[in-house]
């Protein structure tokens, strides 16, 4: 690495550690990754766990925060269903950096007629509601983990099509991208080699923030039971077993946790993305 590039890192470093919010939602996530991963050592009880004596039973030293219509420990439940919120996060994200990259790159660098296909797919897919599709395909796939992953995977990555295309556009008429041209590399080495490690800094913002929607998806998806099927629990299959007037009214204990560990997390993962886009290119500071 060039003694340029190292100084371009560390001062991004300086920008993002003297950003509060964004090491406050770094703070936040490395807390719920954490948990989520140990879930099965701190876990008080098992995951499906029943206790007919304590059904709905309010926060006690027993259950720190109560028990669900079955009996199960809400904690338990709320640790475990991170795994499965932040997982489908993460997983649903990656597909969507891969169909993401691979076509914007395609459609900035060849242009003509492959763009203007692409372009008009990305158009199409756009032009309709996602969780009208999403609901559609899920109820032809079935609710499932992996159904909800592919599903917000494949709806949600026109967007970073978009961004890639426009970026390429820009540069591929640069003085270097020309010189790649004039040694005979070919379109796919200039696009891996030369103009994707020149746009990582969108790519990786748009990462953070798909993360964030990967979740309030799986929520979405969940809450209206197309998503995460139950015994397994997510933070939005949680909410949706709460949607009763009497639970809402006298049970804060089985919907207000599930829904702040979505607000925190996707506000957290909204501060780290804001974050590393400033570190990245101090231009754009809020």
């Amino acid at each position: 690495m060039s003694k340029e590039k190292v100084e371009t890192s560390e001062n991004a470093w300086k920008r993002f550690r003297n950003d509060k919010l964004a090491l406050f939602g770094l703070i936040v996530l490395v807390v719920f990754i954490v948990l989520a991963i140990i879930a099965p050592i701190i876990a008080p009880y098992g995951r499906d766990t029943i206790d007919m004596i304590n059904i709905e039973a309010s926060p006690s030293k027993v259950h720190i925060l109560g028990t669900d219509e079955l009996g199960r420990d809400v904690f338990t439940r709320l640790i475990y269903g991170g795994q499965i919120s932040l997982s489908v996060g993460v997983v649903a994200t990656t597909i969507q950096l891969a169909i993401g990259i691979i076509l914007g790159s395609i459609a900035g660098y060849c242009g003509g007629v492959v763009d203007t296909i692409i372009m008009r797919l990305v158009d199409i897919i756009m032009c309709f509601p996602f969780f009208v599709i999403a609901i559609s395909m899920a109820a032809i796939l079935g609710p499932s983990i992996w159904n909800v992953m592919i599903i917000i995977g494949v709806l949600q990555w026109t967007n970073l099509a978009r961004i890639v295309r426009a970026e390429i556009l820009s540069l591929k008429r640069r003085e270097f991208i020309e010189a790649a041209k004039a040694l005979g590399l070919d379109g796919k080495d200039i696009i891996i080699k030369h103009l994707l490690p020149n746009i990582f800094a969108p790519i990786i913002v748009y990462a953070t923030l798909g993360i964030a929607g990967g979740i309030l998806s799986e929520a979405g998806l969940s809450f209206l039971g197309m998503g995460v099927k139950q015994p397994q629990p997510s933070w939005g299959n949680m909410l949706s077993a709460a949607q009763k007037m009497t639970i809402l009214q006298s049970e804060w204990w089985l919907w207000i946790p599930p829904g702040l560990m979505v607000f925190l997390t996707v506000l957290s993962i909204n501060f780290l993305g804001d974050g590393i886009r400033d570190a990245l290119d101090p231009k754009l500071r809020r």
